[in-house]
């Protein structure tokens, strides 16, 4: 039961005691009785600023079974608890629920927090501080980015390359909307990222330490925050008490690694991130993610036994490559169904090697093969075809397989397929191509005079399919050059192990044509339709190749963005090159300057094709750049001036500019190039 009241005017060496709330029971003059006392603070909350006039006393609840013992030879004796997952450690000054959270993502693997902090986060502040000079080595290090969209594409781009979820924090109900398209990207291009925002506080006289302080603790104040992102997210919840932070954080992290993986998001408020709390550990091997299982049985044999008898078999993929296992496979899978063509749909990543015959390139949903495949296997695709463009012949056998072949967050979503199932990518083909190896009647198929015809008209379609591309790269007569013949340069000058960052959106068809992409890894594309993601992507990328070489002993790679003009304002570039040179992350910058957005016109044109839009210019359909920023000018202001910036409008002039800003990268100093390029090539 509470103790009674003790005085009303309590002296001034005391106050600052009571100002310290619970940690003032481990000083000198605690009391010696068996409950210990807590100053105007809900049990287990930490520390109060005193009332006026007297002192409000309460009990004071320890977490779980754990009990306060007070020893006069030993006053400063350490807390201790033990957790229902945890082990007993030794209480540090202001181990608070924000420690605890950095804690739990470390332990999680999350190396990296991208930051957009706030009036939300003093104890968040606190927290960072105390890891830097306490746990420099165990604890994540901290990337500040001027702006939300930066910081979830940073993220977004480490995750993506490494599948190591990552974390961003940013400010209450206003940086949780400065996410915006970056949340949609991270969803939609399954990248794993847990965001963590604060809340208004939820006291305001004091009650509590992190009660509100500031006038904008009521303006954003909002009735439901978790809303703003939840449908973009596999989990979002609310940290209620810090006694349990650390579960939490990894429940959220299950859901971001579980296939289909994703963005999550927790928030709290101050009071409860300001909790101080009894240190603990959980068995971190008991929060792994779920795994996904292969086929049935009956499954593997159909679908084998689909692919040894077809004339035409078609596999389409668009996520695949995000495990770097994937391609091998895929290979290996069309080098055993001769014939077999492998087409990309642009979910994200590199999932076939452009090097191999069965390589038809990145389209998005359409594609000839796809009108006149007999067997279709659509693995781990969102978006297969698009009907009113394309669409398989009525009599095509089409099998399903994905990590969520209903698309639950997608409202409309069918295909006409002959069976669906949940199943890991990999495992499926590793299912099938040991039974494709293992029946004899199968082999028989596959082993015959027409699979041998089939592949070698396969490579002859494939040859013919390079010679086309390559003649469309040519420099122009006017002196200018397209999209192709830059990317096919860039291929020519570039390190053979280079990554590129690409969000061409109309242009990405010839980049991918010209850049042939063949290193599993080697390949992100903007994963959803939120302009702006290469941005940070692309820094995220840089970040991550050189950390995770730096483990090894060894070099990140060389990092290039690819992004048309309209996309380059969108990404926040004054944010972008700061945090390049801040922290120095070099990359290569190339501006597709086509002095406008050319995706509205397309948009356009397949809608009303002979409409007054198709025949109007630019400026009347309002799409055009006129005048046309500085793209590199911008950037360059943005870092300071150091940063190498330079144009380029004459296919002449094109490989010394490229030269010069590859070496300037090699030398560790960022440089964007405005390249300007002719439309449809």
């Amino acid at each position: 039961m509470p103790l009674p009241l003790l005085r009303t005017t309590p002296p001034r060496t005391m106050t600052t005691r009571v100002a310290r709330g619970t940690r003032a029971l481990q000083s000198s003059h605690r009391p010696t009785c068996r409950r210990a006392v807590s100053i105007a603070a809900s049990p287990g909350t930490g520390d109060a600023a005193p009332r006026k006039g007297r002192w409000l006393v309460s009990s004071f609840n320890l977490p779980h079974t754990s009990q306060l013992r007070s020893s006069r030879s030993a006053p400063t004796r350490a807390l201790t608890t033990q957790h229902s997952q945890g082990h007993p450690t030794t209480k540090p000054k202001m181990y608070t629920t924000s420690f605890a959270f950095f804690e739990a993502l470390w332990d999680a693997g999350v190396t990296h927090c991208f930051v957009n902090l706030g009036s939300d986060h003093p104890s968040i502040i606190e927290a960072m501080v105390k890891g830097a000079r306490e746990k420099k080595d165990r604890f994540p290090r901290i990337i500040t980015c001027p702006n939300e969209m930066v910081a979830m594409s940073m993220a977004d781009g480490y995750a993506r390359l490494t599948n190591k979820p990552q974390c961003v924090i940013v400010h209450v109900d206003v940086g949780t909307q400065g996410l915006g398209a970056a949340v949609h990207n991270a969803s939609s291009g399954r990248a794993p990222i847990l965001l963590f925002a604060g809340l208004s506080p939820f006291t305001q006289e004091g009650e509590m330490r992190g009660s509100r302080t500031e006038y904008i603790h009521w303006i954003q104040d909002v009735p439901d925050q978790k809303q703003i992102v939840a449908q973009y997210c596999r989990y979002s919840a609310e940290l209620k008490t810090g006694l349990n932070v650390k579960q939490m954080v990894n429940r959220a992290l299950q859901f971001a690694q579980s296939a289909p993986q994703g963005p999550v998001y927790l928030c709290g408020a101050r009071e409860v991130m300001e909790m101080d709390i009894e240190p603990y550990e959980i068995r971190q091997e008991m929060w792994k993610p779920v795994e996904l299982g292969g086929l049935p049985k009956s499954a593997v044999e159909d679908i084998a036994e689909a692919l040894a008898g077809a004339k035409e078999p078609l596999l389409i993929t668009g996520y695949v490559g995000r495990n770097h296992a994937a391609a091998p496979a895929l290979v290996e899978l069309a080098n055993t169904v001769k014939g077999l063509r492998v087409l990309d749909t642009g979910g994200s990543d590199m999932c076939f090697p452009a090097d191999h015959p069965a390589w038809l390139g990145l389209r998005f949903g359409n594609e000839a093969a796809i009108r006149t495949a007999d067997v279709i296997i659509v693995l781990d695709c969102d978006v297969p075809w698009i009907p009113t463009q394309c669409k398989p012949r009525e009599d095509a056998k089409i099998f399903h397989i994905d990590v969520d072949p209903l698309k639950q967050v997608m409202p409309l979503f069918y295909i006409q397929a002959q069976a669906r199932y949940r199943a890991d990518a990999i495992t499926t083909v590793q299912q099938v191509l040991e039974q494709l190896k293992s029946n004899e009647a199968l082999k028989a198929k596959l082993e015959n005079e027409e699979s041998e015809k089939r592949w070698k008209a396969m490579e002859v379609s494939y040859t013919q399919r390079l010679q086309t591309i390559a003649s469309k790269a040519q420099p122009l007569e006017d002196g200018g050059f397209g999209t192709g013949h830059l990317c096919a340069k860039l291929k020519e000058l570039c390190p053979q192990d280079t990554i590129w960052a690409i969000e061409a959106v109309t242009n990405t068809a010839f980049v991918h044509d010209n850049l042939q992409p063949t290193i599993p890894g080697s390949w992100i594309n903007c994963g959803g339709g939120g302009l702006g993601w290469s941005g940070g992507g692309t820094l995220g990328i840089k970040l991550a190749s050189e950390h995770e070489a730096k483990l090894k002993g060894g070099k990140g790679k060389f990092v290039v963005q690819i992004v048309g003009d309209g996309t380059f304002l969108f990404s926040v570039p004054g944010s972008v090159y700061w945090i390049s040179r801040r922290y120095n992350i070099p990359v290569l910058t190339i501006v597709l300057n086509n002095k406008g957005w050319n995706a509205p016109r397309k948009s356009l044109e397949l809608v009303h094709p002979h409409g007054l839009g198709s025949q109007s210019t630019n400026e009347e359909i309002n799409i055009s750049f006129d005048p046309v920023p500085d793209y590199s000018g911008i950037a360059k202001a943005a870092a300071g001036g150091d940063l190498y910036a330079a144009k380029v409008d004459k296919a002449a002039d094109l490989e010394n500019a490229l030269t010069r800003a590859i070496e300037a990268v090699q030398g560790g100093q960022t440089a964007v190039l405005d390249c300007k390029v002719a439309l449809g090539c």
